[in-house]
């Protein structure tokens, strides 16, 4: 063995197998100072290479890579591993008020799904006044114990004040109790009026609702569901919902009881506007967005930097036809490598 052969080897003993220099010097039958100059060496003649990415740009790597998978525009907005639900929100929200300030003008229409995350990123607008913007809810927010209007309208007020934008409400519930009872209300004239505006829409902007999570999910957790939803729900396999609209892991919405008495935009119909902006703040948000990737329904995504890891990781739909694309690794925070001699 050469003596450049010795020193890979303990170079891949203590980078790669992470044995201590103890370990590698009883091995070799040496003294451990003479492991510490073999480890010198390897670095200083290149046989071991060490970086440590940057947090910004280990983002960059994950949104390119998400983007390659997915077909998407992503931002990965960097977050501490310690950082708190509320502050992995806020830091999301602030960055998809950025991506909004790019993609929205004079003229346009933005369709908005209330949200616990729609109504951070309104917080975080830049005033910039737009002529002929229009801003059109797109789901109803009332229930049995609310009408819903007071915080619609604070969602939507926010946009529309920023932008200086006409505000157009969609005053009906979140979820019809009976279908046909919704199948009645879209012959109404004042509501073909607003679902018209919906379809017009050149942006829509929107979240993912999760079961439970640090930040719980408005329609979780504000009256929308009974028990005997919640039941119904997880007996379909519903992993989250998109505009009020639950989606099965594969991306799949189709015989979703809750479906049909929602005043959510269904995904034929969300896909339909050009842009459709997800943010996303939240390991337990994951779920729900794979199903909305496989669904097609997101076109550009802001999401934190572990939430990205967490879908970088996670196992991908198994429906025919789902948009998901085979991962092929994700970065990796640190990486040390050693080539052979």
């Amino acid at each position: 063995m050469t003596p450049d052969d010795r020193i890979e080897r303990v170079a891949r003993r203590f980078w790669l197998d992470r044995a201590t220099m103890e370990t590698i010097a009883n091995e070799e039958g040496v003294s451990r100072s003479t492991i510490s100059r073999a480890l010198d060496t390897a670095r200083a003649t290149g046989v071991v290479s060490i970086t440590v990415n940057p947090v910004h740009g280990r983002a960059a790597a994950m949104a390119t890579e998400l983007g390659r998978r997915h077909g998407i525009a992503a931002r990965v907005v960097p977050v501490p591993e310690d950082a708190s639900g509320p502050a992995r929100l806020q830091a999301v929200a602030a960055e998809t008020a950025v991506l909004l300030d790019e993609v929205v003008d004079s003229g346009t229409t933005l369709g908005l799904a209330w949200g616990t995350t729609t109504s951070a990123v309104g917080q975080h607008l830049r005033a910039r006044p737009l002529r002929d913007a229009h801003v059109v809810q797109l789901n109803g927010a009332m229930n049995t114990h609310s009408s819903g209007v007071g915080y619609g309208s604070d969602v939507l007020g926010r946009f529309g004040t920023a932008w200086d934008a006409r505000v157009h409400h969609f005053p009906v519930p979140a979820f019809f109790d009976r279908p046909e009872t919704r199948q009645a209300m879209w012959r109404e004239r004042s509501v073909r009026r607003v679902l018209d505006l919906q379809q017009g829409a050149g942006v829509a902007l929107f979240g993912i609702g999760a079961m439970t999570g640090a930040v719980p999910s408005r329609v979780h957790t504000e009256g929308y569901l009974t028990p005997g939803d919640r039941a119904d729900l997880v007996a379909a396999g519903a992993v989250g919902d998109v505009c009020t609209v639950f989606l099965r892991a594969d991306g799949s919405w189709e015989g979703i009881a809750l479906n049909a008495r929602t005043s959510g935009l269904l995904p034929p119909l969300l896909r339909r506007i050009p842009r459709r902006v997800c943010a996303v703040a939240g390991d337990d948000k994951v779920a729900g967005l794979v199903a909305a990737l496989a669904a097609g329904l997101v076109t550009d995504l802001v999401l934190d930097s572990r939430a990205a890891q967490e879908l970088l990781t996670s196992r991908p739909p198994t429906r025919p036809g789902a948009l998901w694309r085979p991962p092929s690794g994700h970065p990796s925070p640190t990486g040390a490598s050693v080539r052979g001699t």
